[in-house]
């Protein structure tokens, strides 16, 4: 090769260089960028979700100022404000704030791996088999407490087993996971509403009043056992994210990238079930929440893929203010919370519905 030849060549793998180091600037910009829209967005829905917080504790019949609020959380205050602030309003706000956290995960969870806007716990069955089991063992048993939660836990894990079972065709496709969970559902409310025709009036009053998600009278009792399940349940589906992003590019794709595809997306879809389970279990299945959370999310953080933590966080904060409006939108009536859940997801789902009939798809 003569000297000339040497240095276009060489010029050309210059070039090629500068090329490829501007691409990988571009590339890191890109994620850079992406990753503070992701940091901002949080930190503005935690933010959000303090705020509400802190007016829920202050405002109710007796109205207090977020000074003494702050005080009497930290030990001071008479004992009417530590009665009011520690007893009757800081377990239902720290509820609806695990609440919202479970919902809005689960469904992130669900939506993402079975890459389906429709798949939600609550439409796909598995707040139905808690439902279902639940009012079953508190309308027919006697049972309550604790008893009574991990019965409404054992029917979600139940119910999202056998959806998970009839689904399988040597492997699981979101659409057809979505129409056997909707078919099973509807199997396990009527189961729920026989149980109830069948009850006394009061305890079937009691069942609707639970079956409409509901905080009213909500204590410590409740607080606790859902703190430690998720404490148990959020780092296991942290951990089990990691196999998200090569199941979002398909099974195929994620196969070839060395993705145990069943076993992650079995893991997942076992973690998202058990949190809808345990927020049932304490609140009722608070309609809507799981379905909507992970949309806004999305929309809030594009690019972000799954954006489990935005989604858990808007859960939480979907719920806090759908119960400081059930609590105060109508004076001298307490709404259940998810009465006013559904009024902010029903036309949601009525909008995804009528747009993918325009497209001709299935959602």
């Amino acid at each position: 090769m003569s000297r000339g030849e040497t240095a276009v060549a060489g010029n050309a793998a210059r070039a090629d260089g500068e090329r490829l180091a501007d691409a990988v600037r571009q590339v890191s910009a890109v994620r850079g960028r992406s990753l503070r829209r992701s940091v901002a967005v949080g930190t503005a829905l935690l933010a959000a979700v303090a705020v509400v917080f802190g007016v829920s504790l202050a405002v109710g019949d007796m109205v207090m100022p977020i000074g003494k609020v702050v005080a009497t959380l930290f030990g001071g205050g008479d004992g009417g404000s530590r009665f009011v602030v520690l007893e009757l309003r800081l377990p239902r706000a720290l509820l609806a704030i695990l609440v919202g956290v479970a919902f809005g995960l689960s469904g992130a969870v669900f939506q993402t791996v079975l890459r389906n806007p429709l798949a939600s716990p609550d439409l796909i069955g598995i707040s139905a088999g808690a439902s279902a089991v639940a009012v079953t063992a508190a309308l027919v048993f006697q049972v309550s407490g604790l008893a009574l939660s991990a019965s409404a836990l054992t029917g979600s894990l139940g119910a999202g087993a056998a959806i998970y079972l009839l689904a399988w065709r040597q492997g699981i496709a979101g659409q057809r996971l979505v129409l056997v969970g909707i078919g099973v559902g509807m199997g396990l409310s009527s189961i729920v509403w026989y149980v109830m025709a069948r009850s006394e009036a009061t305890d079937a009053q009691e069942a609707f009043r639970w079956l409409a998600g509901s905080l009213n009278g909500r204590s410590w009792s409740q607080v606790w056992p859902l703190l430690t399940a998720l404490g148990v349940l959020v780092p296991l589906t942290v951990l089990a994210a990691h196999a998200l992003r090569p199941l979002q590019l398909g099974d195929d794709a994620a196969a070839g990238l060395g993705a145990k595809v069943e076993g992650g997306r079995l893991a997942l879809l076992g973690c998202a079930t058990a949190l809808a389970g345990v927020a049932t279990a304490a609140a009722g299945p608070v309609g809507f929440v799981a379905f909507v959370a992970a949309p806004i999310a999305r929309r809030l953080v594009p690019g972000r893929g799954a954006a489990l933590p935005q989604a858990a966080l808007t859960g939480a904060l979907l719920v806090l203010v759908a119960d400081f409006a059930a609590q105060h939108a109508l004076p001298s009536v307490q709404l259940p919370v998810g009465v006013v859940t559904s009024i902010i997801g029903a036309p949601y789902l009525l909008l995804l519905l009528a747009r993918a009939n325009r497209v001709g798809g299935g959602g």
